[in-house]
């Protein structure tokens, strides 16, 4: 099959090159896509303005929001944050679904009857990426192959981290599985699909656990990528210095665990303490709370809070950085985790969700998320190996830019075309 001969309809709620996460994540899958098939993108009137600022996209329809909707997640929006910019993300997911369902009915509406007629050789519905989502145009996939994914996420706090899990309002978690319950279409689309793209190891088990998927149904395509522009300005790394450069890049939140990252700095001895520094690139609730306890720990000379930045200028933070240290202990992406690759850096990180799988031994360290305790500790053991063995640093930085050309979006969306071909030749 060549680019003329298959026709996809790419349904992408969220898809904005303007935006970080899910929807930058859903721009770079259609973007890559687009250049080997013939694609209709389907996607909501919220990113039209960034989406025809970036280039000329043609066949796109922009699904609108009504003013009631608009109206709508204002108040969602409000009862589900508070003063200091927490949010209750269960909670406001719960609440918001209605916003969904509007487009999703409204999609279904407007292709429906192509569908039926057969004038796409697949239908592929990439975002919303959390698997608690229906996508109602299965409903017309008689004899269209359907594809969902790639789906991600449903990872657990680890047992030995509940007070962070209170800390993001995960008492509200049971939503999600009222949802299969109470959402129309929810257990239909996961029965039904021809494919099933699973973002991580462990959404991959558990959707097969819930549904009971056969193999032949799901398959497994990490949810996050990098960009072959990305690869292409990292810079050569510098000479090294006295001063080994610790880095962090994540929302300031209590489930990224900066606040584990600088509670290991603090248990260093004074000689490897007088030889690195760390910067801590992002913003969120935790800021203010996280420099204080820099303060309290007599850090200050050795910690820096930059604040947050372009993707371009944090860039340049990921290539004069030495280590990168992310103990985020629910992470379902963790596209940093791959930036940080790119530009060479060893990563240390915490096993739980998609980073786990992301980090070798080749590349980095991998620490089991037991207990706040047990993670603190081996950070600093961790952290104090690499500051000291120079070597070490320098092979891991090696083997980290070899293993990330394996998530580049070029290579996703071949494997997406081979997923292509091998269920039009199955339906």
């Amino acid at each position: 099959m060549n680019k003329k001969e298959l026709k996809i309809l790419l349904i992408i709620e969220q898809c904005n090159p303007s935006m970080s996460s899910v929807p930058l994540e859903g721009y770079n899958f259609y973007q890559e896509i687009s250049k080997i098939a013939d694609t209709q993108l389907v996607t909501h009137e919220r990113n039209k303005y960034a989406l025809t600022q970036k280039h000329n996209i043609k066949n796109t329809t922009y699904i609108e929001e009504s003013n009631f909707t608009k109206s709508y997640y204002k108040l969602a929006a409000s009862i589900t944050s508070n003063s200091k910019g927490k949010i209750n993300w269960p909670v406001r997911q719960a609440l918001t679904y209605p916003i969904y369902a509007e487009f999703n009915h409204k999609v279904y509406k407007q292709f429906r009857k192509q569908v039926l007629r057969g004038d796409y050789d697949v239908v592929h519905v990439i975002t919303p990426m959390l698997p608690r989502y229906p996508a109602k145009i299965l409903k017309a996939c008689k004899r269209t192959p359907f594809l969902l994914g790639p789906v991600n996420g449903g990872v657990p706090f680890p047992e030995g981290f509940q007070e962070k899990a209170r800390q993001e309002s995960a008492q509200f978690n049971f939503l999600r599985a009222l949802g299969r319950f109470l959402i129309p279409g929810y257990v239909e689309t996961y029965k039904k699909a021809d494919r099933i793209l699973a973002g991580s190891t462990f959404t991959f088990n558990m959707l097969k656990e819930l549904f009971s998927i056969s193999d032949s149904r799901i398959s497994l395509l990490y949810e996050n990528g990098i960009s072959k522009n990305f690869l292409e300005n990292t810079k050569q790394r510098g000479e090294t210095s006295e001063i080994v450069k610790l880095l962090f890049v994540g929302r300031l939140v209590p489930y990224k665990c900066a606040d584990i990252l600088i509670d290991s700095l603090s248990r260093l001895d004074a000689i490897t303490k007088d030889h690195i520094s760390l910067k801590i690139v992002g913003d969120g609730s935790q800021r203010n709370y996280l420099e204080k306890r820099v303060k309290e720990l007599n850090l200050d000379a050795i910690v820096n809070f930059v604040g947050w930045i372009s993707q371009q200028e944090t860039l340049n933070y990921y290539s004069q950085a030495d280590i990168f240290c992310f103990p985020s202990v629910r992470e379902f992406g963790g596209a940093v985790v791959l930036e940080a690759m790119a530009c060479g850096l060893p990563c240390i990180v915490v096993n739980n969700g998609g980073i786990g799988e992301y980090v070798t031994e080749e590349t980095g360290f991998k620490i089991e998320p037991v207990s706040k305790e047990y993670v603190t500790q081996e950070l600093t053991k961790k952290i104090k190996i690499l500051v000291k063995d120079e070597s070490l640093r320098t092979k891991m930085s090696e083997n980290s830019f070899k293993r990330v050309q394996e998530f580049t979006w070029e290579r996703k969306a071949t494997q997406i075309m081979e997923v292509y071909r091998e269920i039009i030749a199955h339906k």
